[in-house]
């Protein structure tokens, strides 16, 4: 799947959805009644905050957007300022206000040609906010929430691809955290809350690249835990997917270390690679 900078993306797009309007609105009476205060006309507002995106003067455009919808609120151009603002402030890293922004139109606005790309920006909004996986993985999950809502309402948009593969990176971010605590629980000895951890991993993130060193791990805890039945399990179905990973070859010689290698279990390979996950259910 080709991969593209969503801001760059989101930038065409906006400024696509705003060029209709240049040639087709107007102030009318009701727009300056509504003024409050001495304002530039509303076209001359909204064009402000265009140049100033073409720009990226994104501090400039937001302020523009938000003079016209203050004093335009009767106006058609205020629909797509609100929707300008809201990408303006995303442009500036400002997550909180732009996700806020996002919600209203979407509370005003929610049959609006453009919803499936303000949907989309709003997932954006959560995904550039994703910490390390030092950190509380509580933003990972929002940002997970949001782009499988663009997925589920907007399957056939443009916007779903992209939505799908930032949804399998926060799946992999997910299973990394769980990695680094299970890692931390096995150095400490504490194996039972290590097993789960790891465990986790391979049940809920098998389609990540975590797969086999959780596997791995799993016959090192199975191994300290002396349950050798399930070790020799473990590292077959490792073994069976991933046969020339560093991963199995390591469980490998933990097993052959033990005199514990059972018939049929293949040697490491130098490569070639199976479906993990698929034989783990009929092991176990």
């Amino acid at each position: 799947m080709t991969q593209f900078s969503p801001r760059v993306f989101a930038l065409s797009v906006t400024l696509c959805l705003a060029a209709p309007l240049l040639g087709g609105c107007g102030d009318s009476d009701k727009d300056k009644l509504a003024a409050s205060g001495p304002a530039a006309p509303v076209e001359v507002l909204y064009n402000n905050g265009l140049d100033a995106l073409n720009a990226r003067r994104f501090t400039a455009a937001a302020d523009q957007f938000a003079s016209l919808e203050q004093n335009y609120p009767f106006s058609t151009w205020t629909v797509n300022a609100q929707m300008m603002q809201a990408y303006s402030l995303y442009q500036q890293n400002k997550y909180t206000d732009a996700i806020a922004a996002l919600d209203r139109f979407i509370q005003l606005h929610p049959a609006h040609r453009d919803i499936a790309y303000v949907y989309y920006l709003r997932g954006l909004s959560y995904y550039e906010q994703i910490a390390d996986i030092q950190r509380d993985q509580k933003g990972t999950e929002a940002a997970m929430a949001a782009l499988q809502e663009v997925v589920t309402r907007f399957p056939n948009s443009s916007f779903a691809n992209d939505a799908h593969l930032k949804i399998d990176l926060c799946r992999d971010h997910l299973a990394g955290k769980e990695m680094e605590i299970g890692r931390y629980y096995q150095k400490q000895n504490l194996f039972q809350a290590a097993l789960g951890r790891f465990q986790r991993v391979v049940d809920e993130y098998q389609t990540t690249a975590h797969v086999p060193e959780a596997l791995s791990r799993l016959v090192e805890v199975y191994l300290a835990l002396g349950l050798k039945d399930q070790a020799k399990k473990t590292a077959a179905v490792l073994g069976f997917n991933d046969p020339g990973s560093e991963w199995y070859q390591h469980s490998y010689s933990q097993l052959a270390a033990l005199g514990e290698v059972p018939a049929g279990m293949p040697a490491p390979t130098s490569g070639g690679r199976g479906v993990l996950g698929r034989a783990w259910n009929a092991l176990f």
